[in-house]
């Protein structure tokens, strides 16, 4: 197990701490501190990736996140995968077990890879669109060869064992990036009492320091790196966040940090430990010092495993010890690049040439790789590169001035590694997920963030300063203008000395031209991990696709994982050359979270099992337990369903609830019951504007049902608002609804109306709610109510009052869902069981019977009342339920929905309306969902009158009762329509009122 590339000194690994791991099956050694890329690369491991679309063989590019090839599949067992963790940000350990996310049957020896040498042709961008079009029989095969041939990671079959954690947090300061720049706000800011939060997605703090040669204050600058991460450790208000992705930076400040807990120790979390944290943290202010990453230049075959950007080179070999290769081309548009050369010679490689783009380049690094020895081109660039699975040799030519053209002879040189580098393009990621535009800058030949709308400073490299010098001097001017933001007293921080490095000027050069017309050439792939070239570019640009966004789509640029972090910038530039337009005129695209993949469990963090959706129970439901209750969901509520006794079916139980209910008493837990407390000096004023009915004149002791609507005139919920003084009200809502409902009126108070003074708070939790209704439910209530006068005349219906029950203070409400006479009774939370228990005890006389949510849909079925959710589907108005009575168009200030209801197509005749059905045969349920028709006979696609909402049988009857919607219904009473079902029967129903008994409403008024 040799390590044919590592070095035997040098780098941050730590050689007496040997590791082995496992890549597609094969056992490899590495070293303490290597990255699975890093020690794939000193394994001399030359394939790790099949790309998307040709299935070209891929090697290693990068050494950070923005490494688009190395998208691995981690983990020993089924429970512990993970899909599409890059290579380069996975820290190794001992016994690590991963693979290559596609080839078949191997990553080396692709089958598929013959599809690649065709595929110039065969698959040009939008290829998917035109040609699994014909023949649509065929679609089916289309698609699953098309899903077995795309995609990344494989999302495992198994449950994930470990735990993941959510932390909510606050700070002064936010520091996103811990390189140089991001040290020094950080320093700056908590020199001066300030609290800091610091995090960087390496597991070690100093960005590019860590893989740099440069010296801060005369010392090696990973010295200096430990000095000011040992000082900010000591500082009790800062916190510090290594191995930490910020991969959302949101509205309000608001930023998401999936920080990596045990990751980089084993497959599986150890005991006690969580795998992966996510902090939310909310900032008073940021600083993005988010850094830039180097861009690799397009040009023939620059895919081939050997080609790297140049910066990762160096980063292998300073930090880690691992020379990826024997000898070296590098291109470049930059001085910065030649520094790739010296460590490649420092480690005893050989660099076959630099080949520069630029005529005349002039620098103190260029002096210095001529100094060595090593030969250096000008003016020229790498127009192709020889070798199928690894890099062999490359053509070098001469450009033009512009670089645009190949102008001199092409020569051959041997090799087996290329570098190349085209700049620097700045990480604007997070500053567009908070809804920067990024501007296009000609002196860092880059996007950099543009003007901020949030409290949000920049520093070092997203800015587009790359000198170290001016890095420090950024960050340190960041540190300093968040402390004066803040209002704290500013702490001396001296800048580090640095030693300056004259350097040329930069050439802005993106793509290499080649001796071929570009749709000729070689592939100059621009998106190495969605397969997007530099001729796919162009013909989407011929084809109309002009807007950088509609290019980006059409030829996936940027997609997936990769987020366009090395391809994006040489992709609008190829665009706006075909263009004939400048960058800044393409335009970019923008980008959204996550910067980098994110597992669910972190989002999802401890929300998982029961605790994702939590069961929420009321203050009676160990009594509904121990007797015998089946529950049903509604919401988040276990709602008592029906109490079956010895044995009896779901619809014996129903029957006796019912009849129990109307010839004595029946009692239901109502607490799930949305209740919203609301209070101001406007309260009125509101509930007129959110209800359909008026509001201005209800008395203090009153009730009133109402109707909700949306903008759109069609109801969505409704609930009865009592008054319980002059500005003080409190809104019953539906169980499912209440959450949709408190949302809504906070939105229409915020956003609409924000000068009414009217505060909402929910209070559903806060009462415990048991409804005792049937004509001996005055009888039952007065044994234990001695305080409220219970009389007919003094509390009528819709009123209510305020006493005590069974000794507990109470509110009790005289309405009814069940149209027989009614009391609500309204109790604080942890007295719900006791004066529940109280009834049951007083009760047994009357034969008090619970019932749960199914009987009480059948008893308000009897008298027509409606339950938003199942008798409306947001397409019925108030009118079309025969409740314009509910509906008010006298107020001074329209409600919400009266535009909505005048409609023409709200106001046309023959809407579907509600109206009763009874079937032909009385003891035949019609199915909730049938559909009516006029006709039987009439062939399909028959003429549909509408549908039924609910169905039930009723004892109480001795028949079955429906409510449904018919066209023009109100106007058919009496006449049959017919509901042929899919078993081939055809039921009848005769069109009646909605009221099926007491229409008088007279028992609820006894």
């Amino acid at each position: 197990m040799s390590q044919k590339n590592r070095l035997q000194s040098g780098g941050r690994v730590d050689r007496s701490k040997a590791l082995t791991f496992t890549y597609n099956g094969r056992q490899y050694k590495g070293y303490q501190g290597d990255s699975v890329a890093s020690a794939l690369l000193a394994n001399g491991v030359d394939i790790v990736a099949r790309s998307f679309k040709y299935s070209r063989p891929r090697g290693i590019v990068a050494a950070g996140a923005e490494e688009p090839n190395a998208v691995l599949q981690l983990g020993a067992t089924e429970a512990t995968q993970v899909p599409n963790v890059r290579a380069t940000q996975q820290e190794l350990y001992n016994g690590l077990v991963c693979s290559a996310t596609n080839g078949w049957p191997s990553v080396e020896s692709d089958w598929m890879g013959m599809m690649g040498k065709l595929g110039g042709k065969m698959m040009p961008p939008g290829f998917y669109y035109k040609t699994f079009m014909f023949p649509q029989s065929m679609w089916p095969t289309y698609e699953k060869f098309i899903r077995k041939a795309a995609g990344l990671g494989r999302a495992p079959t198994e449950r994930d064992e470990d735990e993941y954690d959510i932390v909510n947090q606050h700070c002064d300061l936010m520091v996103v990036g811990a390189g140089p720049a991001g040290l020094m706000a950080a320093l700056t800011a908590a020199r001066s009492g300030a609290r800091v939060i610091i995090a960087d997605e390496q597991s070690e703090f100093g960005g590019h320091l860590l893989s740099s040669r440069e010296r801060i204050e005369g010392k090696p600058a990973a010295e200096w790196v430990a000095g000011i991460v040992a000082e900010l450790a000591k500082l009790p208000e800062v916190t510090m966040l290594p191995r930490s992705v910020v991969n959302g930076y949101h509205d309000h400040n608001f930023l998401t940090i999936n920080e990596n807990r045990t990751d980089y120790m084993a497959d599986k979390a150890p005991e006690g430990q969580v795998r992966q944290r996510m902090h939310r943290v909310r900032a008073h202010w940021v600083v993005l010092a988010t850094g830039a990453h180097e861009r690799p230049l397009v040009f023939g075959n620059n895919d081939v495993p050997g080609c790297m950007v140049a910066s990762a080179v160096s980063t292998y070999i300073n930090r880690y010890g691992v020379v990826p290769g024997n000898k070296l081309v590098l291109m470049t548009t930059n001085d910065g690049a030649y520094q790739t050369a010296l460590d490649w010679a420092d480690a005893g490689r050989e660099v076959v040439a630099v080949v520069d783009t630029r005529s005349n380049p002039q620098g103190e690094r260029i002096e210095a790789v001529r100094k060595r020895g090593i030969k250096v081109i000008t003016g020229s660039g790498v127009i192709d590169v020889q070798g199928k699975k690894r890099v062999s040799g490359v053509s070098v030519a001469g450009l033009d001035a512009k670089g645009e053209k190949v102008t001199g002879n092409v020569q051959q040189l041997s090799c087996d590694t290329v570098a190349s580098s085209g700049g620097w393009s700045p990480v604007v990621h997070l500053s567009c997920h908070a809804g920067v535009r990024p501007v296009w800058s000609d002196e860092a030949i880059g996007f950099v963030p543009g003007p901020s709308v949030q409290n949000q400073l920049i520093a070092g490299g997203i800015s587009g300063t790359y000198a170290l010098d001016k890095v420090l001097a950024e960050g340190a001017k960041a540190g300093q203008e968040a402390v004066a933001k803040l209002g704290l007293a500013a702490s001396e921080v001296a800048l580090p000395n640095v030693r300056k490095v004259s350097e040329g000027t930069p050439m802005a050069l993106y793509h290499i031209p080649h001796t071929k017309p570009t749709s000729r050439a070689p592939k100059q792939f621009v998106d190495y991990q969605n397969d997007v070239t530099a001729a796919g570019i162009e013909l989407a640009t011929r084809e109309g696709f002009e807007s950088i966004e509609h290019v980006k789509r059409y030829t996936a640029m940027g997609f997936g994982t990769d987020q366009g972090k090395l391809g994006n910038i040489n992709g609008m530039a190829i665009t706006a050359a075909v263009l004939g337009k400048s960058i800044p005129e393409t335009g970019t695209t923008v980008f959204r979270p996550n910067y980098t993949p994110i597992a669910f469990g972190a989002i999802a963090g401890r929300n998982c099992g029961p605790l994702f959706e939590p069961k929420r129970f009321t203050a009676m439901h160990k009594w509904h337990v121990e007797n015998g209750a089946e529950f049903e969901d509604v919401g988040q509520w276990k709602r008592p369903w029906y109490y079956p006794k010895n044995g009896e079916t779901m619809q014996q139980a129903l029957d006796r609830e019912c009849v129990a209910t109307r010839e004595s008493v029946g009692i239901l837990d109502a607490s799930t019951l949305g209740k919203i407390d609301i209070q101001g000096k406007d309260a009125r004023e509101f509930l007129g504007r959110v209800y359909t009915n008026a509001w201005a004149k209800l008395a203090v002791g009153k009730c009133r049902y109402g109707l909700m609507c949306g903008e759109d005139g069609m109801v969505f919920d409704d609930g009865v608002t009592s008054c319980l003084g002059e500005n003080h009200f409190v809104m019953t809502t539906t169980t499912g609804g209440a959450a949709h409902v408190m949302e809504w009126l906070e939105l229409y108070h915020q956003t609409e109306w924000p000068e009414l003074e009217v505060y909402f708070t929910s209070v559903t939790d806060h009462w415990s709610t048991m409804t005792i209704s049937g004509p001996n439910s005055r009888k039952l209530l007065s044994e234990l109510c001695d305080d409220i006068d219970l009389d007919k005349d003094s509390f009528k219906f819709m009123d209510w009052r305020e006493g005590t029950v069974a000794g507990v203070p109470a509110r009790v409400f005289r309405i009814s869902f069940t149209g027989e006479l009614s009391f609500e009774i309204n109790v604080q939370a942890n007295y719900g069981l006791h004066v529940w228990e109280k009834l049951f005890e007083h009760g047994a006389k009357y034969n008090l019977t619970p019932y749960g949510t199914e009987t009480m849909h059948i008893l308000r079925a009897e008298k027509g009342f409606i339950i938003a959710g199942q008798d409306t589907d947001g397409s019925m108005t108030p009118i079309d339920l025969g409740m314009s009575w509910c509906v008010s168009n006298n107020k001074p200030f329209s409600y919400i929905g009266k535009r909505g209801m005048a409609r023409e197509d709200c106001v046309r005749e023959n809407r579907k309306q509600m109206v009763g059905l009874k079937t032909k045969d009385p003891k035949v349920v019609l199915p909730e969902g049938a559909q009516a028709v006029a006709d039987t006979k009439q062939p399909i696609p028959m003429d549909l009158l509408g549908h039924v909402s609910s169905s039930y049988w009723s004892a109480n009857l001795n028949r079955s009762v429906a409510l449904g919607f018919i066209k023009g219904g109100l106007d058919r009473m009496g006449e049959t329509v017919y509901y042929p079902l899919a078993d081939g029967r055809v039921i009848e129903a005769e069109i009646c009122s909605p009221i099926f008994l007491d229409p008088k409403g007279e028992r609820q008024n006894v």
